[in-house]
This record gives structure tokens, C-alpha cells and sequence, in this order.
């Protein structure tokens, strides 16, 4: 059941792309040339702006399947014996500040994190469902509604990105309760 990688952005992230670069591309213009017309650095910093949103909303995406994808592709987990893999989604898990990209294969004894071979921390986190605790949502940067924690009884916490995350969450939480 793999998926196809994907990475696209709704149009609240669009504007927030936009907005932020902008904004944060003329206040540095006009911190570091405070002489230069304020009209100029305003038309500078909008044309930057969407240049920047055009490349981060065509250009990167393409990108990153092109240099990513095929290295999704390959993740396998180390399963125990009479594991069964039950799905696979696309997952960033937070160590420390790096969001790790990889895959999150949930199986019939607990869920597996196995990331890419493209990131700095490379590896298996494996969570044993009877050890999870707590799954909730959570915001990625205080803003995007895409991410999920999980606590488990010795105190760790896992922080991933996933797409679907109302469904993630509701599917894991079906299988705690079994």
C-alpha cells in the first residue's frame, strides 16, 4: 500500500508564505539601507515575496520528489517476528529540533518511524501501542494544524507531522482502546 510522495500546501500556508517573506525581506532592507526610498524597498520586498512563494509552491515541491522521492520509496522497517504491517504514511518525527522525514508504518503490535536516507538523524523509533498512553493533536510552528503527540508511559513524547491527522490520531486511538 505505498503512496505516492506528494508535498502541496493549502492556501492559508500559501498566504503566510507570502506574507511572511515579504514582510520579513523589507524590514531587513530597510534595517540594512535605512537611507533607501521607503516606496522602493516596499516594491522590492513584495516582487521578493512572490518570487519566494512562487518557489517554495512550484519549484520546491518538484524538488523534493525528484531528490526525495525515490529515497521514500525504500523505506522498509525492521519488523519483529509475527509482525505484520498493517499501513504506511509519509511522517517528519521532531528529534530535537530536526523534523526527521521518513515513513510512519503503523503494524498490529506498534507503530514504526523509519526515516529517509537524506536526513542528519537517521534510524528506527519503534512505539509498542501497549506502552502509548496519549495521543493528541498539535500545532507545528503554533500554526499549521498537521501535527500529532504521542506520550508514553515512561514519559517520552513523540511529536510527528502527518498528513490526515484527525484520521491518524482517531485510527491509533481505536487501537488502544482494543
Amino acid at each position: 500500500m505505498k503512496k505516492q510522495f506528494k508535498l502541496e500546501f493549502t492556501w492559508k500556508q500559501k498566504t503566510y508564505i507570502l506574507f511572511s517573506t515579504t514582510v520579513v525581506y523589507g524590514l531587513m532592507l530597510y534595517i540594512l539601507n535605512s537611507n533607501q526610498n521607503l516606496k522602493e524597498i516596499i516594491i522590492q520586498a513584495i516582487i521578493f515575496g512572490v518570487l519566494m512563494t512562487l518557489f517554495f509552491i512550484f519549484l520546491f515541491p518538484w524538488v523534493m520528489r525528484k531528490i526525495v522521492g525515490e529515497s521514500l520509496d525504500n523505506i522498509a522497517p525492521a519488523l519483529l517476528e509475527g509482525e505484520t504491517l498493517k499501513e504506511e504514511i509519509f511522517a517528519n518525527l521532531f528529534r530535537g529540533i530536526e523534523a526527521v522525514g521518513g515513513k510512519l508504518f503503523f503494524t498490529n503490535k506498534r507503530l514504526i518511524f523509519k526515516s529517509h536516507s537524506l536526513n542528519i538523524q537517521k534510524g528506527q523509533t519503534d512505539i509498542s501501542f501497549i506502552e502509548i498512553i496519549n495521543v493528541e493533536k498539535r500545532k507545528t510552528m503554533k500554526i499549521v494544524d498537521n501535527g500529532m503527540k504521542i506520550t508514553t508511559k515512561d514519559g517520552k513524547e513523540y511529536c510527528f507531522i502527518i498528513e490526515d491527522r484527525d484520521l491518524q490520531i482517531e485510527k491509533i486511538k481505536e487501537i488502544l482502546s482494543k
